[in-house]
């Protein structure tokens, strides 16, 4: 039916193949935005298995030279170890745009990593603005990283006075 400047073509006028290929594309995009957010899941309970799963076997991380290049697992081991030493984290995910090309796919995504510490008795939070330029592969089935690179767009660390003690979250698989 023509409406207007816009052409509506139905399902029925397409067939079910074309129903097909968008709900399997609606599925690899919900998996990989799902891979995105277990990611920062996986950073704040300090979880390296659900860590690990992100990445292929084979995948690479690349954070600079200034803070980590290699393997991702060997990139989760890294991270897990420095964050066990933090009081508190939080990893958020934002503006997910993902391209999918049959079993391979990029996609960009924004974080900011906000992280508590102690420097002396002073108590510090760093944040840290970020884009992750990401290469994905549909391998067996299952989506992950084959190769992320870390784009730092900027960073801060200044004191802070904390409102409350907050000890309620736990920072491992039971929270």
């Amino acid at each position: 039916a023509d409406r207007g400047d816009c052409r509506f073509i139905s399902f029925r006028e397409k067939g079910l193949t074309a129903m097909n290929d968008l709900l399997t594309e609606v599925a690899d995009r919900m998996a990989i935005t799902d891979q995105i957010y277990r990611y920062c899941r996986a950073m704040d309970r300090i979880d390296h298995e659900l860590g690990y799963s992100i990445w292929h076997e084979d995948g690479l991380a690349d954070y600079g030279p200034e803070v980590f290049q290699g393997t991702g697992r060997d990139f989760i081991d890294h991270v897990c170890k420095q964050h066990s030493g933090l009081l508190h984290h939080m990893h958020q995910m934002g503006n997910i745009i993902i391209e999918i090309d049959g079993d391979k796919a990029g996609s960009e995504s924004c974080v900011i990593a906000t992280l508590r510490m102690k420097r002396g008795d002073t108590l510090m939070q760093m944040m840290v603005w970020s884009r992750y330029i990401d290469s994905w592969s549909k391998r067996a089935g299952r989506w992950a990283l084959d190769k992320r690179m870390a784009v730092r767009d900027f960073d801060e660390i200044r004191e802070v006075t904390a409102m409350y003690d907050h000890d309620t979250g736990k920072r491992d698989r039971t929270d």
